[in-house]
Order: structure tokens, then C-alpha cells, then sequence
């Protein structure tokens, strides 16, 4: 076998090991947010009892895009502690809760299509019928577009069954 080959062989090799290497290593991405799968709580918190990741649920409405709240402005809703960008739109979420927190608890809304209650991140959004749905990632949240109002359906179907069930055990 010629040098040139066998270099390009060995670096192929090479490569290939460290690629498998990569993907078999676990990345820790932090737990600033936790998702506690043994919780049976029907709203998705983390550790501390923060909704929404902290998210500011207004903003949603009011400005159309996901806004970090802040703990100055805090209200608490079904026992969940939901965080605010401003006094303004603490008040406006304490005078209607049911109209700005978010559906099946700020669990992934295509999950709750399979039974599952899965983290609902804050910026895999959308606001349909005046309700705010959250998905876990890109591929849940594009499966979800495609039929948004059955999905919806399927959804509140399934919700009431997992509603007070830890994720773990789905």
C-alpha cells in the first residue's frame, strides 16, 4: 500500500475514533433550569419552583417574543412561581392567570400528544386561539406546526390523563 494511502487511512481511522468518541461523551449543559421528571406537578418548574424558566408569560403577548423576567416581579399561580420583566405585566398576569400561563402547564404540547410531559422550552413558541404552547425542541415544535389545531386536540385529550403524573413515569 503506498504512504499517501496508508496516511489517509490511518487519518480516516483516526477521525472516525475520535467522531465516536465525541458523540459517546456526555455533555453537561447545566442545570440552571431543572426538570424534575420525578415531580407530579401538572406545571413545569424547576427545582426552585420557577415557571416558564423564568420567562416572563405577558411578554409573550404583549411584545411577541420570549422575554426573560425578573425576580423583582414575581407572582405565584397554582403553585408555581412565574417571573416578569415588569410590574406591568405582573399585575396584567395576576388580574387574568388562565389567559397568559401557558397551556398543559409549560410541558411540550406535541409530548402531551404522545402522553408524555416533556420540558417545554421557552423560545419553541406559539400563540394559538389565545393560548400560549410550548414545544422541547426544533423537531417536536415543527412536527407540532404541521397540524397546530389537531395537535391541540390530541393533546387535551391526553392532558387530563398525564395532567398529575411525574414524566418519569410516562
Amino acid at each position: 500500500m503506498a504512504n499517501a494511502t496508508k496516511t489517509i487511512l490511518r487519518r480516516s481511522v483516526l477521525a472516525l475514533g475520535l467522531g465516536l468518541a465525541v458523540v459517546a461523551t456526555p455533555i453537561n449543559l447545566g442545570t440552571a433550569f431543572a426538570y424534575d421528571e420525578g415531580s407530579e406537578s401538572a406545571i413545569n418548574v424547576d427545582g426552585k419552583g420557577i415557571a416558564l424558566r423564568g420567562y416572563d408569560p405577558v411578554a409573550y403577548f404583549t411584545l411577541g417574543k420570549p422575554t426573560p423576567g425578573d425576580a423583582k416581579f414575581t407572582a405565584k399561580h397554582d403553585g408555581a412561581t412565574y417571573h416578569f420583566a415588569s410590574a406591568t405585566t405582573r399585575d396584567a398576569f395576576t388580574r387574568e392567570p388562565a389567559k397568559f400561563a401557558p397551556a398543559f402547564g409549560g410541558y411540550c404540547a406535541m409530548g402531551a400528544v404522545f402522553e408524555k410531559k416533556l420540558d417545554g422550552d421557552p423560545n419553541l413558541w406559539k400563540i394559538v386561539d389565545g393560548k400560549l404552547y410550548l414545544n422541547v425542541g426544533e423537531p417536536a415544535q415543527k412536527r407540532w406546526l404541521e397540524d397546530t389545531k389537531g395537535n391541540i386536540s390530541k393533546a387535551a385529550v391526553n392532558w387530563p390523563k398525564i395532567r398529575d403524573k411525574a414524566p418519569k413515569e410516562l
